[in-house]
């Protein structure tokens, strides 16, 4: 299985008079019969442009003794044809079956053309021509079998040659500066090929047949090693070839700062503990998982569980970073690649140059981004140069300039299902097809968030979903969406009519989508933050544009409610167009503000004052407890007057932060949290199947507040008659999830020494009892369906798979995220449906 980037193109084509979507009838021509030759003008819409789609359209059109010619243009390619009606749907099926592999063909539409139309006698290629951008870029490719077995093979003459590529594979993005996608139009403009590269690019029979970043050692870019310190190179290093001296590095305990294909990356030995403590501390990076590169599958076997859905990934030509199980007793790897984690995040070669330094390594190595911590990667010589002088000890640098950063995606498998938890080297530009009903919209650009930043751009039926651009209150990622922003603007010559932005008014985009909408006199829609989460999933999973409301659950850190306050554990009934809050967590103090996320005891703490009333009673049932002892060291009059005067203490209704308290309360990052999710990333990877197991019978129970049951301690079963008589008296007031019950079964287990993996076995089981249990009776009372998933907490698996089965059984239908991933990476998507649909028909009101 591989990912694909849009949808199957003979399922889902649009037609237009006087046009022929793909696979439909060919154009009626006027007393013209099967044998008579005529003419066509065949526009071919999709990803085509350097994927070797114009070399394949030649080889066709010769085959068949086809006249005309090919060209690109910012619409796509444009054929014209003379033949006859026989050849050219004989022509039209071929090319639907023998498109290039990375190709992706949303719509061939067809026209007649008078016959003297078409003057060549022969069929050719013709030079790109500018029209208004309409088309697709294909993503980055990794490196196809063929040129993998051109570097390998001392016999061709791209033997060991780094930047190695063809039709199949090979840069894209990261080379492009504007359409068409022509050699003049990427980074490669500057490499003028030899004699050799220009007679494979004009060789019809060739795959490098116009492969627009061709090259090889005579004329193409060149890579070189440097020490980071400026001083002469060891002269046995002098023998070998770059790629063999950065292997020859690594084994010896080096860090290298290797710029790639998007990016730059350190690597070390993932085996060489000393090497990557080193690494952690040079990089600031003390917890968060680093990424292993292995040289094939069979390298990782003694390291990880790969299912074939999982080989798929790897093997695709995306290569994403996946996210694996580790097998219990790994030989040889450092403790400190992924601490208190079950997964390890593994990726293969994906350019030549990543498989010629892989040859020589029998071992996993760390490739984590080239970067301080928090910080977007390097992308040119002179950023490594400065920024990377006292992380790395050697530089591998290139002058092939990257001009877009693209990071490595990262991908999971759920269900047998990949679901995307960053998108952008493999997937992005790629577009996302949107829904039916969206074949017309105006032109929108949505902003995202503030968090795992993208944008989208809304064009007639499709969604151009930017790569993952960071967090957006470190400067250098601003300044870097900036610029993404303005080259997405440039590269596809779009001009919005519509700007979209998330609700928080302090947000950064937010902010930007302001500014611009008054200098630009642009209409400015704002969009709540769980919506969008609801609205990316429900365009996900391809709910055309009028599909009646359904029950969305977004959990996630925070995001800005209608109320002032901050959401973050909610239920709402929500189409396109509007949303009602049914439900959510019961609100509970951040306290100090955003010095919550780092230090999760705040957390822990104003949970159990929330659950227990004040800190005296929680002192009186459990004072011998561990945590309760903890708590003498710190400022608790301070926080319980910041409590009572509601000083930088903001209520939020947040599941991650419920997460993070639990997390501390069991003794995970307790004091200080290094990374965005650790503690509910270290709790659920405390659990192992038999921990389910064992929790099933005494899950954690919830409150439902208004009624007198508790919910989540056992499987999700309908709600006895009178709460839905409770519930309904209270309308509409949201009914509220009170994790009070849980509080105190928790403290009882610590107090008993219950395991901690059982602990966070049974409050995961109790949690997604309670969810399951309350959407089913909200679907109920409103007569729903269908139930969405999303927000950055259903990238927890367990929950995810538990809260799903759990409503499966129930009779619901369940959808989650695929193409997007579920946390804010996919928000602007989310933005972006929405404006269209309001635009469109705005809602009443």
């Amino acid at each position: 299985m591989s990912l694909s980037y849009g949808p199957d193109p003979l399922s889902s084509l649009p037609s237009s008079t006087g046009q022929q979507a793909m696979g439909a009838a060919s154009p009626v021509h006027p007393l013209a019969s099967s044998s008579q030759p005529v003419a066509e003008a065949m526009r071919v819409t999709g990803t085509v442009q350097g994927v070797g789609f114009r070399p394949t359209v030649y080889r066709l059109a010769v085959a068949l003794g086809l006249r005309g010619h090919v060209l690109n243009d910012g619409e796509g390619v444009l054929i014209h044809l003379a033949g006859t009606q026989a050849q050219l749907s004989q022509f039209v099926a071929n090319l639907l079956k023998e498109k290039p592999p990375l190709a992706k063909i949303t719509c061939i539409q067809r026209q007649p053309l008078p016959l003297d139309a078409i003057t060549e006698a022969n069929f050719t290629i013709v030079e790109s021509q500018h029209t208004p951008a309409c088309t697709e870029i294909a993503p980055d490719a990794a490196t196809c079998p063929q040129c993998l077995a051109d570097i390998l093979n001392p016999r061709r003459r791209h033997f060991r040659y780094p930047f190695t590529n063809c039709t199949h594979c090979g840069p894209r993005l990261s080379i492009i500066r504007h359409l068409p996608y022509d050699r003049q139009s990427t980074s490669m403009a500057w490499f003028e090929m030899c004699p050799s590269c220009r007679q494979e690019y004009q060789d019809v029979g060739h795959r490098r047949f116009h492969a627009q970043p061709t090259a090889c050692p005579v004329c193409g870019p060149k890579v070189w090693l440097e020490r980071a310190d400026g001083k002469p190179s060891n002269p046995s290093l002098s023998l070998m070839d770059e790629a063999e001296a950065v292997a020859t590095l690594i084994l010896r305990g080096e860090i290298v700062a290797i710029k790639g294909l998007g990016g730059v990356h350190l690597a070390c030995d993932a085996t060489n503990d000393a090497a990557v403590q080193n690494l952690r501390e040079r990089k600031h990076r003390y917890h968060k998982p680093f990424a292993l590169m292995v040289k094939d599958l069979d390298a990782i076997a003694p390291y990880c569980q790969v299912s074939p859905p999982e080989a798929d990934l790897l093997q695709s030509p995306a290569a994403p970073i996946v996210l694996l199980t580790r097998l219990p007793t790994p030989p040889s790897l450092s403790p400190a690649l992924s601490p208190n984690l079950q997964t390890l995040g593994v990726m293969l070669p994906y350019t030549p140059l990543h498989h010629l330094i892989l040859q020589r390594l029998d071992r996993p190595i760390v490739m984590t981004s080239g970067n301080r911590s928090d910080e977007p990667q390097c992308i040119t010589n002179e950023a490594v140069r400065e920024q990377l002088g006292d992380l790395a000890t050697y530089f591998l640098l290139h002058n092939r300039d990257i001009v877009n950063r693209v990071d490595d995606s990262v991908v999971r498998v759920v269900d047998s299902q990949p679901q995307i938890l960053r998108r952008a080297r493999g997937y992005a530009p790629a577009p996302i097809a949107l829904p039916a009903g969206f074949e017309d919209g105006s032109p929108v650009l949505a902003l995202g968030g503030e968090l795992k930043s993208t944008f989208c751009l809304l064009r007639p039926g499709q969604a151009i979903l930017s790569q993952h651009l960071g967090e957006l209150e470190n400067a250098a990622a601003h300044q870097g969406y900036r610029q993404a922003l303005d080259l997405y603007l440039n590269l596809f010559e779009y001009e919005p009519a519509y700007l979209v932005v998330d609700a928080h008014p302090e947000y950064l985009s937010t902010k930007l989508g302001q500014d611009w909408a008054e200098r630009q006199g642009l209409p400015l829609t704002t969009v709540q933050h769980h919506h969008a989460h609801i609205a990316a999933c429900m365009a996900d999973n391809g709910l055309p544009l009028d599909t009646a409301p359904i029950l969305g659950i977004a959990l996630d850190g925070l995001g800005y409610g209608d109320d002032g306050t901050l959401w973050g554990g909610e239920c709402l009934l929500a189409d396109y167009r509007q949303y009602q809050r049914l439900a959510h967590l019961k609100p509970v103090a951040l306290l100090g503000g955003t010095q919550a996320i780092r230090q999760p005891w705040r957390n822990t703490y104003a949970h159990l004052i929330a659950a227990f009333g004040d800190w005296q009673t929680v002192q009186n049932a459990f004072p011998k407890l561990d945590l309760v002892r903890f708590f003498k060291n710190k400022p608790l009059a301070l926080l319980e007057s910041m409590l009572a005067q509601n000083l930088n203490a903001p209520l939020a209704s947040s599941a991650g932060r419920l997460f993070d308290a639990v997390a501390a309360a069991v003794g995970l990052c307790r004091e200080t949290a290094t990374y965005e999710g650790q503690g509910a990333i270290e709790l659920e990877a405390l659990i192992q199947p038999h921990h389910l197991e064992a929790a099933q019978p005494s899950a954690y129970p919830f409150a439902l507040q208004g009624t007198p049951k508790t919910i989540g301690a056992r499987s999700p079963r309908p709600l006895p008659e009178e709460t839905h008589r409770l519930d309904s008296a209270s309308e509409p007031q949201p009914l509220i999830l009170n994790p009070a019950p849980m509080w105190t079964n928790l403290l009882t287990d610590l107090q008993q020494n219950t395991p901690p993996a059982l602990i966070a076995a049974r409050f995961h089981l109790g949690f997604a009892n309670a969810l399951a249990t309350l959407a089913h009776h909200l679907a109920q009372r409103h007569q729903l369906t269908t139930i969405a998933l999303s927000g950055g907490v259903f990238q927890n698996q367990i929950l995810t798979n538990h809260v799903k089965q759990n409503l499966q059984n129930l009779g619901l239908t369940v959808i989650t995220h695929q193409q997007v991933p579920p946390n804010d990476g996919g928000l602007a998507l989310g933005q972006a449906v929405i404006a269209a649909a309001q635009v469109a028909q705005p809602p009443p009101g």
